[in-house]
């Protein structure tokens, strides 16, 4: 007689994995809607509430859509309106902690272009630019139709910085004052497109079946647009004052506009970066420029208005920005959300951070604004350093 053998055990069906090691072996990375609005209207203020997710938001999915009525003649706007199309249809965002405390507040073309573009904290290479995403979608100037991406992020290494979002009476606020018409167009067109905006969250799951939580949870990393003083005369030599931070630094992304509003490239030929006067970067702008090409993989400077082509070797770099990164612990270049934050710089609310012009460059349309967008870590407790999720 012969008995039976078993083909195999049937295998568990479960995800957990033996306690032990770090909060990412835990969990799983998710995703769900916040909301959508189909038609807030130029000029109006977006501000759903947020809905809870199971675990700890990373960041906000964002994207902006004008779907064509129909119209025609449109004429995208000269100066800053056209130059910062299509991200200025948000005049402003503001994301805040559940107590208050601002995260992330600045205009559209600042929050949705060069925060990405810069931080690392989206996208690798090419995909940082959110122009080079596929959801994107150029201006139709005759029917004002267009549609990008982008991305509100919170967590600033792998799953560092995140937010709770399991607790509906905790979490983060979103606030999008949308601009008007004519800040995009100089002739609008007869039918306006009708505007949606849509936010998801991306997220961690609550891991199972074992007591962890992310690396130093209630740690933020905050940016906030700000103007320095005082403002550039052309050809001026000036010292010009960051407003004061504090805090661990990750970026540094500088903006230059003039009078009227315009990104401009009238940069001294040798800036200089001082931290309480001890200068930090003595450098030719030309090789300012050639870092930002091994940190950020950003090219030379494009024509204001125009979009390199999917699929190019580096994306042009936005005229009248430059960057500085302090997330180059591993390598010279930028590995997005893999840094080991040796090389943040250490800042207090008394340290003072300066830029030198001796001289600056020619302003056509002067005095010129020098503003400033930090990434500005502030740890809930000591910094965490290494790679703490592995």
């Amino acid at each position: 007689m012969t008995s039976g053998l078993a083909a195999g055990k049937p295998q568990p069906q479960t995800t957990m994995q033996p306690p032990g090691g770090p909060f990412i072996r835990h969990t799983q990375q998710g995703r769900r809607i916040q909301w959508i609005n189909a038609n807030p209207g130029f000029g109006n203020i977006v501000a759903n509430p947020m809905v809870a997710s199971p675990g700890y938001n990373r960041g906000y999915r964002m994207k902006f859509q004008a779907l064509p009525g129909g119209g025609t003649g449109g004429v995208i706007g000269a100066g800053a309106g056209g130059q910062d199309a299509p991200y200025d249809v948000a005049q402003l965002i503001q994301v805040k902690d559940a107590f208050g405390t601002p995260l992330i507040s600045g205009p559209g073309y600042e929050m949705l272009k060069l925060l990405q573009l810069y931080s690392g904290q989206f996208g690798t290479d090419e995909t940082q630019d959110v122009q080079q995403l596929p959801s994107w979608t150029g201006m139709t100037a005759a029917s004002g139709a267009f549609q990008f991406a982008s991305y509100l992020p919170f967590e600033f290494t792998k799953a560092y910085g995140v937010i709770s979002g399991a607790n509906a009476s905790l979490l983060p606020t979103l606030q999008i004052n949308l601009a008007a018409a004519g800040t995009l167009f100089s002739t609008l067109p007869s039918v306006l497109p009708t505007l949606q905006v849509q936010c998801e969250s991306d997220f961690y799951w609550l891991p199972e079946g074992v007591a962890i939580e992310p690396p130093g949870i209630g740690s933020t990393c905050q940016y906030v647009y700000q103007p320095s003083n005082p403002t550039i005369p052309s050809a001026g030599t000036q010292i010009v004052q960051f407003p004061r931070l504090g805090g661990y630094l990750t970026h540094m992304i500088l903006e230059l506009r003039d009078s009227t509003g315009a990104r401009v490239d009238g940069w001294p030929t040798r800036p200089r970066l001082l931290v309480d006067g001890v200068p930090l970067i003595d450098s030719d702008i030309a090789t300012i420029f050639d870092d930002m090409a091994i940190q950020f993989g950003v090219g030379g400077s494009s024509v204001a208005g125009t979009q390199t082509a999917a699929g190019t070797v580096q994306t042009p770099r936005p005229v009248g920005t430059i960057a500085f990164s302090r997330k180059t612990a591993l390598a010279q270049r930028g590995f997005g959300l893999m840094d080991t934050g040796e090389e943040f710089l250490s800042t207090n609310p008394g340290t003072q951070i300066e830029i030198s012009g001796t001289p600056w460059g020619t302003i056509t349309n002067s005095p010129a604004t020098l503003n400033v967008v930090v990434g500005q870590v502030v740890p809930s407790g000591a910094l965490i350093q290494g790679l703490p999720e592995v």
